[in-house]
């Protein structure tokens, strides 16, 4: 779905209300106009990513989700199948201390084309979406129970094959 004609109205309105109050007010609005552009995509496509999920919500299965493709959206509906496959193993129960999510809050998330690529891959491997996948990647790196590791490998003699050490980072970070 291209939305560049929804902006082009939106500014193409601005335009015709700066009209009457002179040259000056228009050559003003034409400016806020171009100056809007990124937010309005941006509202836009978040009303259209709130829509899709109030609709998947309404459906007795399946889903829509959006994707972004550079400017444009792409929708994928997720239809029921005949036979549905099995269901994955169930979530690990919350640990006692763990808070039951009530609402759900949205972000944005800017990465490189290369590393959502590989998100993508990755949860399409697990068998999840990949706002599912990253949701189960940040609980578990939030969760009291995760260990951050951070050690530093500087002073440790590896031969010529270690593979942190060919570019002189030997500090290896992450999550377990």
């Amino acid at each position: 779905m291209d939305i560049t004609p929804f902006v082009e109205n939106l500014r193409r309105d601005l335009l015709a209300a700066a009209e009457s109050a002179g040259e000056e007010a228009r050559r003003t609005a034409e400016r806020l106009g171009y100056a809007l552009d990124p937010s309005a995509r941006l509202a836009l496509m978040e009303a259209i990513s709130q829509a899709a999920a109030e609709i998947t919500a309404a459906m007795p299965s399946g889903g829509v989700d959006v994707r972004l493709d550079g400017r444009d959206l792409d929708f994928v509906v997720h239809a029921p199948q005949a036979a549905p496959p099995a269901p994955p193993p169930p979530p690990a129960p919350p640990a006692a201390g763990d808070v039951v999510e009530e609402g759900l809050a949205r972000i944005t998330v800017r990465m490189p084309e290369s590393v959502k690529n590989r998100a993508d891959d990755l949860a399409a491997a697990a068998g999840q979406s990949l706002n599912t996948w990253l949701v189960n990647l940040v609980r578990s790196a939030t969760s009291d129970r995760a260990i951050h590791v951070d050690v530093d490998l500087s002073n440790v003699p590896f031969g010529g094959d270690f593979p942190f050490g060919k570019r002189g980072n030997r500090r290896v970070t992450g999550w377990l």
